[in-house]
């Protein structure tokens, strides 16, 4: 399995304590309010907070919750009402508005407009960073991607650069910086100037992180847009895993309830098929549940010692890997059925052939019949080619991002064929994914069970561009040998050395912190993971915010034209 161990991996770090921070953090902001508290918190927070600081411990600290709708400006124009009723009423209250990660000069404006903006406080909950596995941290600001890449919105690079002065206190200092992207680029030197200022915070620690590694999520969107069939990557495509959690329904259950599951290590079967190609996952499910079995079994025979031991240490734990086993035999069922009823193979083979560059009329025909069954398309066509009722992408986005779609409805026609020739001209993807091998050769079929390389986490058929160039400059320790590379990326590339760099521990060196901008898939953490096993090192990763092919559609459908 592509989840098997082979060389020896650092531990990953700590993160429990960047939890603690923002939960004691936020509980001091709350104290400071003397007397009744009713806490309004914006709908988008929700999540992330229950995973910092659950219900019953703000409990102790507010009176009343209210949960606010995260349209644009909505939480402050409802505060703002609050205000007016009151002073309407000549009721006395003291307001205090809470922003987090940080708070923009437009928040001001908006308060000065709606007539408040002398009657509230502000602050700032500094809430950077939200551990969701013992891998994987988010920053939960899906919001970058639309904001940066699509509408050149720079906004969010101070928050970046104070995540990465943050951990680089706590688990630096880092010995060297490599990055890829001119957000990247901007990110490292305001964390450098932050690092400057507060005279390295970090210096004379012991590091557990070596290495960081910032990449442009606009580096590489052929990965991010295609058809994910790694076990996690599935999850999130089909239920949409949210803040680490997912909602299984009743078809998952096989009740009339659902259930919210938290997906991370701490789930003993989750862990072992996350990274697993989905054509493996069944076979492992179907082992592991006549394995579970055979444990129950062991209580035949058993003298009474024997079966109060066994009911005190082992059924526990034995009950919930069952509760879990079948939540995730329903989903792969839940998963297969969703697949069947998509073409789901004959997509595969469509984006598969047009990675290779071969049957590209067939492969664009096909796209074109499932945009007039309204079916979502496939691949680079997929943001821009569906064309279903009630969701009209943006065509300033998709071209934007060099993705080929249908023209508005008022122009003539623009046949599929014809807009993928176009982008193979405009596009640089096949010329770099030549020089860096990112079609394996194969002789005779891809074991998915036992793979080879990173291609496993898509079929075998390629190598994540984003994952290939991550392996290659830390190969190499730096961007030599990659410049013909970089200049079919027209990337902004970077190579520095950390203040650590000449005595940095081992284990810290074979330690990676990956930090994507735009988001990271599934599918290039799984693919990172299993590089990470080959070579004996750890990737952490840190992205703005877990993405997928369906999150990239819907920031281009929501952007500003």
């Amino acid at each position: 399995m592509a989840s098997t161990a082979r060389r020896d991996v650092p531990e990953p770090p700590d993160f429990g304590i960047l939890k603690r921070l923002a939960r004691d953090q936020l509980i001091y902001l709350l104290e400071q309010l003397p007397g009744r508290k009713d806490l309004f918190i914006e709908a988008d927070l929700m999540s992330p907070l229950d995973r910092i600081a659950n219900v019953s411990i703000l409990k102790h600290e507010v009176d009343k919750l209210y949960k606010v709708e995260s349209r644009p400006a909505r939480p402050l124009v409802l505060s703002a009402d609050i205000v007016n009723a009151d002073k309407m009423s000549g009721r006395s209250r003291k307001y205090k508005i809470i922003f987090s990660p940080q708070k923009f000069y437009a928040c001001e404006m908006v308060l000065e407009e709606e007539g408040v903006f002398g009657d509230v406080t502000c602050d700032e909950w500094s809430f950077y960073l939200l551990p969701l596995d013992e891998d994987i941290i988010s920053m939960e600001l899906p919001e970058f991607f639309r904001d940066y890449f699509l509408e050149g919105d720079h906004r969010w690079i101070n928050s970046v650069a104070r995540a990465l002065q943050l951990l680089n206190s706590l688990y630096g200092p880092f010995s060297r910086a490599y990055g890829i992207g001119r957000c990247a680029k901007m990110c490292y030197e305001l964390w450098r100037e932050l690092e400057e200022e507060s005279e390295g915070d970090s210096q004379g620690r012991k590091p557990e992180i070596g290495n960081i590694f910032l990449m442009d999520r606009d580096t590489d969107y052929v990965t991010a847009l295609c058809s994910q069939m790694v076990y996690e990557g599935l999850v999130d495509d089909t239920f949409r895993i949210k803040c680490g959690s997912v909602d299984f329904g009743p078809e998952v259950t096989s009740s009339d309830k659902s259930i919210k599951v938290l997906l991370n290590a701490q789930d003993k079967v989750f862990s072992q098929i996350r990274n697993e190609h989905f054509s493996s996952v069944f076979g492992f499910l179907s082992q592991k549940s006549r394995n579970l079995q055979a444990q129950y079994d062991r209580r035949r025979g058993m003298d009474i010692k024997q079966m109060k031991n066994f009911v005190s240490q082992e059924l526990k734990g034995l009950k919930q890997e069952h509760r879990l086993l079948s939540l995730h035999i329903g989903a792969c069922e839940s998963i297969m059925k969703k697949k069947t009823k998509q073409d789901f193979q004959e997509m595969i083979k469509a984006e598969h052939s047009l990675l290779e560059g071969f049957d590209i009329r067939e492969s664009t025909s096909f796209i074109e019949e499932h945009i007039d069954r309204q079916v979502r398309a496939v691949l680079w066509g997929r943001p821009c080619l569906g064309t279903r009722r009630g969701w009209q992408p943006s065509h300033t986005a998709c071209s934007r991002v060099g993705v080929p779609h249908r023209e508005p409805v008022s122009t003539p026609k623009t046949t599929i064929t014809d807009a993928f020739n176009s982008l193979a001209r405009k596009s640089n993807f096949r010329a770099i994914s030549k020089k860096l091998g990112l079609i394996p050769r194969l002789d005779g079929e891809y074991d998915l069970k036992m793979p080879r390389d990173m291609a496993y986490v898509f079929s075998g058929a390629y190598t994540p561009l984003s994952c290939k160039i991550i392996e290659q400059v830390l190969e190499r320790r730096g961007w030599q040998g990659l410049e013909e590379v970089l200049r079919l990326l027209n990337g902004t590339e970077f190579s520095e050395a950390g203040a650590a760099e000449a005595s940095p521990g081992r284990d810290s060196q074979r330690t990676v912190l990956a930090v994507f901008l735009g988001g990271c898939t599934c599918s290039e953490m799984a693919a990172l993971r299993f590089l990470g096993r080959e070579r004996g090192c750890r990737f952490i990763f840190l992205t703005t915010a877990v993405t997928s092919s369906g999150r990239l559609m819907e920031a281009m459908a929501e952007t500003r034209a």
